[in-house]
């Protein structure tokens, strides 16, 4: 197959590519998973009260298990444009059968929601997958966010970011590798389809302030970097609780 031909959007609406990302994401995973768990903790969801929270590009819906596992009363609605990739998380997220559901929705593409995403949402995450996206459609996608939020309501994201200074990019990839040798070394001899993705990965990855800058610019408060280690952070804010915040 000529991988040169792929878009993102073939590669991960690809069986193929499906399953490349799910090994990838398996040697990730012992990294990730705790930082899943901290931004799980960070939701603010009612503990007696149900709660409905959007997990956007959702994948497999990684970041959706940590939350409804931490939040027994929260229901989750998972966002993605993959057919392949919703069918494989319907294997992962079995045990959650009646708290969740799948909604078709492509990220990338601005404007008006599906009409099956409540126009009011308690919480909206998205795990690893905002780097995705050129910087005018994360802008445009936070206040998209900003907007289906219930007052004080509260968005949260997991993701790499860039670093300008080449010297902390240096000991970033130097740290990564000792934490995942495995994963390290597939970087460094891989297969024609993992350097393609990993390509695709690196193209839009953003500055953590100008990141910052576009959740101000959409009208969140209570803006901050919640977790940080080497390029993976958790940032977020709310939604004002009242018209004067």
């Amino acid at each position: 197959m000529d991988h040169s031909a792929h878009t993102d959007a073939e590669l991960w609406r690809s069986a193929e590519g499906v399953a490349a990302w799910q090994e990838a994401a398996r040697l990730e995973e012992p990294n990730r998973a705790g930082h899943r768990r901290f931004m799980a903790r960070l939701l603010p969801l009612p503990e007696r009260e149900p709660s409905t929270f959007l997990d956007l590009g959702a994948g497999t819906g990684a970041a959706s298990r940590a939350i409804l596992d931490q939040h027994p009363r929260s229901t989750a609605i998972l966002a993605d444009f993959s057919a392949e990739m919703m069918r494989a998380g319907a294997g992962e997220m079995e045990r959650f059968a009646g708290r969740y559901r799948y909604v078709e929705f492509d990220l990338s593409a601005g404007g008006r929601w599906p009409e099956a995403i409540p126009a009011a949402l308690d919480a909206v995450v998205t795990s690893m997958c905002v780097h995705h996206l050129p910087d005018d459609r994360k802008r445009s996608l936070f206040a998209e966010i900003f907007g289906h939020l219930v007052p004080g309501g509260w968005y949260l994201n997991y993701d790499p970011v860039r670093a300008d200074d080449p010297v902390v990019e240096a000991t970033w990839q130097r740290v990564d590798a000792l934490d995942n040798p495995e994963a390290a070394a597939r970087r460094q001899h891989p297969t024609p389809l993992e350097r393609e993705r990993w390509e695709h990965h690196l193209r839009h990855i953003a500055p953590l302030g100008r990141q910052l800058e576009y959740l101000r610019s959409a009208g969140f408060e209570g803006i901050d970097v919640y977790f940080k280690r080497l390029q993976n952070v958790i940032y977020g804010g709310r939604r004002p609780a009242s018209p004067a915040g």
